[in-house]
């Protein structure tokens, strides 16, 4: 808003000038004219639009008349455009075609471009010849208009005066605006009603990877690349009606959510902002299904129990009834299959109890190849003789992952393939990093696949495909764990058989053996016990009891290569995620608490970084810090 009102005050100001004034940029594209410059050529809005090019008003004027005949335009437009990227400072007068005569001073800027400025001076000359013809008779007068015209130049050098001034803040805001949206974490740009751009903050390839910063001057198809246009043309169209709109796309190439603002002008063009919010998507879905489960449990807690309660009793009753003697067959046999029917209703409560319980996530380094290795062993014994299980990964460095959460959920997977498979086929686990986004896990098998059913509803609660001898929770709880942890599941068909991915975000594990490790604790006996449990893994520590101090400490010692940080930090009101969050990427942090993994603050800590539950011991510690317990 600030800028805007600046740019209205210059623009109010140079109105005033009564000389006409343009400025061009290094491209001799108009940045800005006022408007006496329109009023002296007669020029049409378009003409006069920043953006417009010097090359189309010459053209203009040339096709007009305004330089008397000219046998070769385009030969003549070329010589000026020519003369204007020399960028040589000049002066000169001509006489119109509407037989006025006018002054042209050109002076070029800093950065590129030109300042011009455009005076009439018809009044000048005529004065001029008049007093070469009656210099004798009129010596009076001559002295009068010799005062007027040195009038008339100390108003001229007035004006320039001013004219540099307004050169110089232009200057200044522009290099201000530049500054400041270069600045920003998002890409910021304007199209023109052609789709070309005619300004970037050179910040595209931090939103979407692999496109262009220089793209001033290219078609928006050609700076985003197929898909992202594809996925942007509707809105695109509709701010080009006038529509202003925001919406979230996925760009497929790179994985990552990318959210777009279209803001339509009335000149035809539209201002762009677009920022990438992978990590915000990722922590929105592991909130959001923490509500949700925060929600089943409250639903299904005092369910579950009367449940329990009901099934206790029918399991004392029938228990009671097998013993009584003299009882026909066809008797027990009822009686053992509602002892069956109440156990298989026992086992649904405890999975239930399982998915609403809230288990908190221990992410820890991991090694993947180590963790499909381990899968492999479990789920191997359950196969067929004719059915083989591949494990395949290029992944050879750790990362942060809750191991027993990840190895449960990809060896229920698994056994779901075996299980539609039969006795023979193959059965493929893949892991990889997509780009920098994703931990990507895919379970693919041969079997029949998917029903269209079971990709609807598979991640239904009890919806099952195998009749009484599923329970339908095992989907389910590998979906709440990968949403839990800010990730994604789905099902799919291939040519041949089903397929799940399983997505998880991409968090290399810190290599820290050794490192100088920041200690973040306001409680004085804690900090000690914790400092004497990093030295015995080998680190150097230094400490502090508050964020402030933390911040200060990080920009002072360049060698920290880790922060030990508690949520809580005494009476303040800045926390651990503050710090954490403050830091970004650009250092490992760890953060510990008492809190309850119900707490809203540590629900939030978790998306942010690795949490330490208190109390823990130095194995749970090393785990993290990829150094040796003992």
């Amino acid at each position: 808003m600030a800028q805007d009102h600046t740019a209205s005050l210059t623009a109010s100001g140079l109105n005033l000038i009564a000389q006409a004034l343009t400025i061009y940029d290094r491209d001799l594209r108009l940045a800005v004219c006022n408007a006496p410059f329109q009023q002296m050529f007669d020029l049409p809005n378009a003409l006069v639009t920043p953006g417009s090019t010097f090359r189309e008003t010459i053209t203009h004027l040339a096709h007009r008349g305004e330089y008397g005949p000219v046998d070769d335009v385009d030969t003549f437009v070329q010589e000026r455009v020519d003369q204007a990227l020399a960028f040589e400072p000049h002066y000169m007068e001509r006489t119109r075609a509407n037989g006025r005569t006018i002054s042209v001073e050109g002076s070029p800027l800093p950065q590129g471009g030109w300042v011009t400025v455009y005076t009439d001076i018809s009044h000048t000359k005529s004065q001029e010849a008049l007093l070469r013809a009656r210099a004798t008779e009129l010596s009076d007068q001559v002295l009068q208009h010799t005062e007027a015209l040195s009038a008339t130049n100390r108003q001229l050098a007035a004006t320039v005066s001013a004219l540099e001034e307004a050169k110089r803040q232009l200057t200044q805001t522009e290099a201000r605006t530049r500054l400041t949206t270069e600045m920003m974490p998002a890409h910021i740009a304007h199209v023109d009603a052609s789709g070309h751009y005619t300004f970037s903050n050179r910040r595209l390839s931090s939103v979407i990877p692999d496109r262009p910063t220089d793209i001033v001057g290219q078609h928006i198809s050609d700076a985003l690349g197929v898909f992202a246009y594809g996925r942007i043309t509707p809105n695109l169209a509709r701010a080009y009606k006038g529509e202003a709109s925001v919406f979230e796309f996925t760009d497929e190439a790179s994985a990552r959510r990318i959210r777009v603002a279209f803001t339509p002008e009335t000149s035809g063009g539209v201002y762009i902002l677009s920022m990438d919010i992978t990590e915000e998507t990722q922590a929105r879905v592991a909130l959001q299904q923490n509500r949700r489960r925060t929600l089943a449990a409250q639903m299904t807690s005092g369910m579950a129990h009367d449940f329990s309660n009901l099934l206790t009793i029918i399991l004392g009753l029938q228990s009671k009834l097998s013993r009584i003697d003299g009882l026909p067959d066809h008797a027990r046999e009822l009686i053992g299959g509602t002892l069956s029917a109440t156990r298989r209703g026992g086992e649904l409560l405890n999975a239930l109890a399982d998915m609403t319980a809230g288990r908190a996530m221990r992410p820890a380094a991991t090694d993947i190849q180590a963790l499909l290795s381990d899968v492999q062993t479990l789920a191997q014994s359950t196969m067929p003789q004719g059915l083989a299980l591949t494990m395949h990964t290029d992944i050879d460095t750790p990362h942060m992952i809750d191991p027993g959460l990840v190895k449960d959920s990809l060896l229920n997977l698994v056994l779901n393939a075996r299980d539609a498979c039969g006795t023979s086929g193959d059965i493929t686990v893949t892991a990889r990093a997509v780009h920098d986004t994703w931990l990507e896990f895919t379970v693919t098998d041969t079997g029949p696949g998917f029903s269209d059913d079971a990709l609807e509803h598979g991640f239904d609660p009890f919806f099952t495909t195998k009749g009484s001898e599923g329970s339908g929770m095992g989907l389910p709880m590998v979906y709440d764990m990968t949403k839990r942890a800010g990730g994604d599941l789905k099902l799919g068909n291939g040519q041949m058989g089903a397929h799940v991915r399983l997505r998880l975000p991409l968090r290399p594990a810190p290599q820290l053996a050794g490192a100088l490790v920041l200690l973040v604790e306001d409680d004085t006996d804690l900090r000690q016990h914790y400092r004497d449990m990093l030295m015995g893994l080998g680190h150097a520590v230094i400490e502090a009891a508050g964020v402030d101090e933390a911040i200060a400490l990080t920009a002072d010692l360049p060698d920290i290569g880790l922060v030990l940080s508690d949520i809580n930090l005494g009476a303040g009101t800045r926390t651990g995620v503050d710090l954490a969050a403050q830091l970004g990427a650009s250092l490992p942090v760890i953060l510990m608490t008492s809190l309850p993994p119900g707490d809203p603050l540590y629900q939030t800590a978790t998306q942010i970084a690795p949490v330490l539950h208190k109390p823990f011991d130095a194995g749970d510690l090393a785990a993290l810090l990829q150094a040796d317990a003992a």
